[in-house]
């Protein structure tokens, strides 16, 4: 099977994914769903620089990361409005959707370079050097990142309970 069959076959693998990165970057909905068609097409029309039996996810992610910061550089361009965070999934329990709320609050006020790597180890389950991969960055570089985000973050949240910012850092 060439490259370009393989890769169209296993793309719907991670589509749910994406689609969830995309939200974390973008905080709208339809910009999200946006995203993901770009990625997708973009994905589909460099097939040829894929190589089967490289890891997929990471590249699909590195395609997905670029094309939100180059339309993060257009929009700023453009002086569009920053787009917003939408409400977190429905929660039964009150308090943890306040929790989770006040994570996510604490997250968008973290520069980009700071927020990704905690969104791709935490949310995503990446490995660092799966996420360092996504990013483009050297792994020391990404290590520095991602402990001047989580330190960022402790300090923001501050008053929250240990348990639940383990689940963010």
């Amino acid at each position: 099977m060439d490259a370009r069959a393989e890769l169209e076959r296993r793309l719907s693998e991670y589509v749910t994914s994406l689609r969830r990165y995309a939200l974390v970057l973008t905080r709208n909905p339809d910009a999200a769903e946006d995203l993901v068609q770009d990625t997708l097409t973009k994905a589909i029309a460099a097939a040829d620089s894929w190589q089967p039996g490289s890891d997929m996810r990471v590249w699909l992610f590195r395609i997905l990361h670029n094309t939100h910061v180059s339309e993060r550089r257009r929009a700023k361009v453009r002086e569009d409005a920053r787009l917003m965070l939408p409400d977190p999934v429905e929660e039964t329990d009150p308090t943890r959707r306040i929790e989770l709320q006040q994570v996510l609050d604490a997250l968008e006020q973290l520069p980009e370079a700071q927020r990704q790597p905690i969104v791709l180890v935490a949310l995503k389950e990446m490995s660092y050097a799966e996420a360092a991969r996504t990013l483009d960055l050297p792994l020391g570089t990404f290590y520095s990142r991602l402990g001047r985000g989580r330190a960022a973050l402790r300090r923001i949240v501050g008053t929250m309970k240990p348990s639940r910012l383990k689940l963010v850092v």
